[in-house]
């Protein structure tokens, strides 16, 4: 690594080139200290910016769109939903309870400054195989950390994700996604525009955690990575529910032009994007900032990445008004700067110049352009043969639904308080997404889900994130919601391999793709490279999380998965393919990692989504779920176990090309979802998916009696009680972390 003015950085020689070239002469340390993160990978996005111009970013809902700290939507009645996701996933590696945790404290923050105020958590997390006892202690501190901020600072944790596999061994991934609820005239931007405004930093005082986060975020896990663990930032809950109390009634005051929080990057990258977004420059006084630690430098001031900290844009004529609301939350502020006409950033210690450059050098950095080559094994897995056919169906099931990516994920969310707010309808766990009731409208909602499944694409990186979106998508249909719009949380390995790039590339263009057929368009997200043990060379799976908020404007409309009924009849909607690489089936039953993955597409998704979304909000539908992991025959097994009651269906009449029966059952294919109804609605929702060009088909009826059974050709092929399924998939997470199960 270079040594500029004193310090070493993660620049490159041409990237020190360039800022000399820029600032007309060598930087000194504070400002290569600030070019030094602001070029990261983590905070310029310099190898993603040209790939993710696929996505579609626009639609007649979009209020704000990418290039701010979250993105939002309209819902109508003069509200916005805002959402985000993150990652932590360095931090979180090395320091699990920290690290998650304060990636909790950042994604509230980026609601928190668009003027919002939180009103939900989600967590997809990855981590290694249950079996490691390294996995199980990140997975351990991981939601521990989740849960202790989360519940601190009273903003329900109310979906999320979790996966296991080898690859997430030295990087798990923990992403984190927070959901807010404002009115569209109270929306504010991260930007200075005014000349003469005035600079406040309020919250937590400045100390010398976290300095080089955003650059150990950017380069890969190493044996020598645990002496980063002081890039690691400390978060302060109870300090953040000030935070968040004080600027939402700061902002009411009406002097707040703008505002941001101190992520990473800390103030340079606050300063500096809010400066260049506004066309403005601006003055930072740092003496007056208030410090944790005595003999902190210029250079630690404007990189420490220090928590629970905001930056305000405030027009002096109500300055006093603003700092009075801070007194009266009792949180800590200083003046530390003010807004100048000037189109440069000047940077000052007790009247000296410490740093001086235009802040379109920080917040606009030089573009990568990576190569990108397909690697080899995506068409080795395709060439593996297929495992033989089981003679024990009934046992396979059983042994899927205990497997750790389909087994019940209550021991991760009952740690969470899911229902403070009471905007919670629906618990964790006994719906396809959460739903959120808009207080500020009667009888709104909204539903939020996020979706991927790395094991598909790491086998094809385009159509699993194509099928990630539209998994996500189904997931707030089978509740009742509209799909609206999606945010990304891209997670990839080091991008100056051609491989990963060629991921990467192929992951955008798979989630632009499908974002285009089901007019959702992405607002916002995330890219974090460098998820790659250097010892191993392994790199994580490749992981777009896609997070999408769909719209309910009837509460009668919500939808949960539990069958309701006996007698009511069982649907199957979409056709089912022989498409088993990456399944779980495969790689939890024969542990074969090949054959091919499912395929996605845009028309079979529009045509199933439409069917469902039609039945439901025309009163058809009792009960519905998508199906994903596991394929169709889990996906009934978990409607019987949350319904406690049993079903009799014959597997001859669903939907699908001709295949072995295990294909049948445990196939992954996209677009696919089990409903029932009442016996006199069957026939309309039959109607409504032959409108819509969806094959559908009725396929047995839920029963009282405590049998799931699965006939072919008049004979049970699958016959199991739904008391020994709901022991199989409730215990095995309990028992693996070593938790007693009644």
């Amino acid at each position: 690594m270079p040594i500029v003015s004193g310090v070493q950085v993660e620049l490159t020689q041409e990237e020190v080139g360039k800022a000399k070239q820029l600032l007309g002469r060598a930087p000194n340390d504070v400002e290569v200290g600030m070019m030094d993160i602001m070029w990261s990978e983590h905070c310029s996005y310099k190898s993603s910016r040209p790939v993710l111009k696929l996505l579609p970013t626009k639609g007649p809902r979009v209020i704000v769109g990418p290039g701010y700290d979250a993105g939002v939507v309209d819902i109508g009645d003069g509200l916005a939903v805002i959402f985000k996701v993150e990652s932590h996933n360095h931090p979180s590696a090395i320091e699990p309870y920290n690290g998650a945790a304060t990636g909790i404290g950042g994604i509230v923050r980026d609601i928190l400054c668009m003027g919002a105020r939180p009103v939900a958590l989600l967590d997809p997390l990855r981590f290694g195989s249950m079996k490691s006892g390294h996995s199980r202690w990140l997975f351990q501190y991981v939601v521990k950390g989740i849960a202790d901020y989360g519940n601190c600072i009273g903003v329900p944790t109310v979906a999320g994700e979790v996966e296991f596999d080898e690859s997430f061994e030295t990087n798990c991934l923990v992403n984190v996604v927070c959901v807010g609820v404002a009115r569209v005239k109270d929306l504010k931007l991260a930007e200075m525009r005014k000349p003469g405004d005035i600079l406040v930093l309020a919250g937590s005082s400045t100390g010398r955690d976290g300095i080089h986060g955003v650059t150990f975020a950017s380069r890969t896990l190493t044996e020598m990575s645990e002496a980063d663990r002081p890039a690691v930032q400390i978060g302060d809950p109870f300090l953040k529910k000030l935070v968040i109390e004080a600027t939402l009634e700061a902002i009411k005051t009406g002097y707040v032009r703008g505002l941001k929080d101190l992520g990473g990057g800390g103030f340079t990258c606050a300063s500096s994007e809010m400066a260049a977004k506004g066309k403005v420059g601006a003055e930072l006084w740092l003496e007056k900032m208030r410090l944790r630690e005595t003999g902190m430098t210029p250079f630690e001031m404007m990189l420490s990445e220090s928590q629970e900290r905001m930056l305000f844009v405030v027009n002096p004529k109500g300055l006093s008004r603003v700092l009075k609301v801070f007194e009266k939350w009792d949180l800590p502020y200083s003046v530390v700067g003010k807004v100048t006409p000037t189109h440069e950033l000047v940077v000052t210690l007790n009247g000296k110049v410490v740093g001086h450059m235009k802040p379109e050098i920080l917040a606009d950095a030089p573009v990568i352009y990576r190569k990108a080559e397909k690697p080899s094994y995506v068409d080795e897995l395709k060439r593996k043969p297929k495992p033989p056919m089981p003679r024990n169906l009934s046992d396979i099931l059983y042994r899927l639904l205990a497997a750790p990516n389909i087994a019940s994920k209550e021991w991760v969310y009952r740690q969470y308080d899911h229902e403070v707010g009471v905007r919670t309808m629906v618990k964790p766990g006994d719906s396809d997404a959460a739903v959120l009731r808009i207080l500020e409208a009667p009888n709104k909602a909204i539903a939020v889900k996020a979706d991927c499944n790395s094991r598909h694409c790491y086998f094809d990186p385009y159509n699993g994130h194509a099928g990630a979106v539209a998994e996500a998508a189904r997931n707030v249909v089978a509740v009742g919601a509209e799909p609206l719009a999606i945010v990304d949380g891209c997670n990839f390995g080091n991008p100056e391999k051609p491989d990963v790039f060629w991921q990467f590339k192929e992951a955008v263009r798979g989630v632009a793709d499908m974002c285009k057929a089901l007019k959702t368009p992405c607002v916002g997200g995330n890219v974090s490279f460098y998820n790659e043990d250097d010892r191993t060379k392994k790199a994580v799976k490749p992981t777009a999380m896609v997070v999408m908020v769909g719209l309910i404007e009837n509460l009668d409309w919500v939808t949960t998965m539990a069958l309701k009924e006996a007698g009511d009849v069982i649907i199957a909607v979409g056709k089912t393919y022989p498409e088993l690489g990456g399944s779980e089936y495969y790689y939890e039953i024969h542990s074969l990692e090949g054959g091919v993955a499912p395929k996605a597409d845009g028309k079979r998704e529009k045509a199933s989504m439409n069917t469902v979304l039609q039945s439901i909000r025309k009163g058809h539908v009792t009960a519905a779920h998508d199906c994903s992991k596991g394929g169709l025959a889990v996906a009934l097994a978990l409607m019987a176990i949350k319904g406690g009651l049993g079903v009799n269906v014959d597997i001859e009449k669903i939907p699908a090309k001709k295949m072995r029966l295990d294909e049948l059952l445990f196939s992954e294919s996209y677009a696919r979802f089990i409903i029932t109804a009442r016996e006199e609605d069957a026939k309309h929702i039959i109607k409504i998916a032959r409108k819509n060009g969806a094959p559908a088909k009725m396929i047995g009826e839920v029963t009282k009696a405590e049998q799931y059974i699965l006939n072919y050709k008049g004979k049970s092929i699958v016959k199991c009680s739904p008391r020994k399924m709901s022991e199989a998939w409730s215990q095995t997470i309990p028992v693996m972390m070593g938790v007693t199960c009644k």
